[in-house]
């Protein structure tokens, strides 16, 4: 039986690790460690594991590894990191949140967006400290901080509860989106609607900004904006 649109978000591998780690605005190799997990070898020291921290699939190098949920669940991860979390209390945070609000993939749900500031604040008070770096992201009002509402701001969620359409946090603007009913799920920009990848690959083979906006129909300004997010030395 074939796939609904809504089973695809968390079964259909959408995105490279490096795809991922552009849209989300992280280097590719801290993406690849939420994805895949890592395993360090220090000098004299016992060796040092960790699990995935995102939904993803096994695949060769360079294949989608990463599903809709998954992106979905890095723009959290993302900017959890953003407001100075570590790793170590994300991972734990994670654990929390599915415990507590009873379902896998907690991160890509509305409800975290609408009682895990909650969750997460009750359970660092009550744990002498062992989560204290949640602080950073949850308040005394026990609502999300300034910078992690930012970007849940910018998740849109299906009827289902789950998220459905990403909006890029590398822009000050929402110009990218990620929607997997739309371009394969593939980032296109929100007007005109042009994919990002074809977009940036005119001009990176010498057109102006202008001429390729005009092509596509969108706006100089959304492609300008998208340039100097992702290739900082764009004029």
């Amino acid at each position: 039986m074939k796939a609904t649109n809504d089973e695809m978000r968390f079964t259909e591998p959408l995105y490279t690790v490096a795809e991922a780690a552009q849209f989300l605005g992280v280097p590719t190799s801290t993406l690849s460690t939420w994805a895949k997990g890592y395993v360090r070898r220090p000098p004299g020291r016992a060796v040092v594991r960790g699990d995935r921290i995102l939904t993803s699939v096994d695949a060769p190098r360079n294949y989608p590894t990463i599903p809709f949920v998954g992106l979905a669940e890095g723009m959290v991860l993302a900017a959890f990191r953003r407001a100075g979390v570590s790793l170590q209390h994300i991972r734990q945070a994670v654990a929390v949140l599915e415990k507590e609000l009873g379902l896998a993939h907690a991160l890509a749900s509305q409800r975290l967006y609408t009682t895990g500031a909650v969750i997460l604040f009750d359970y660092a008070e009550s744990t002498d400290e062992q989560l204290a770096g949640l602080t950073e992201v949850v308040s005394r009002q026990k609502v999300f901080a300034p910078t992690v509402e930012e970007y849940l701001k910018r998740i849109a969620y299906a009827e289902d509860g789950w998220a459905e359409r990403l909006a890029s946090p590398t822009t000050p603007r929402s110009v990218v989106v990620a929607d997997p009913k739309r371009g394969f799920g593939q980032p296109i920009f929100v007007t005109g609607a042009a994919p990002v990848e074809s977009v940036v690959g005119r001009w990176k083979a010498g057109e102006s900004i202008a001429h390729v906006a005009e092509d596509f129909g969108v706006p100089a300004s959304d492609v300008e904006d998208y340039l100097r997010a992702t290739f900082p030395l764009a004029a």
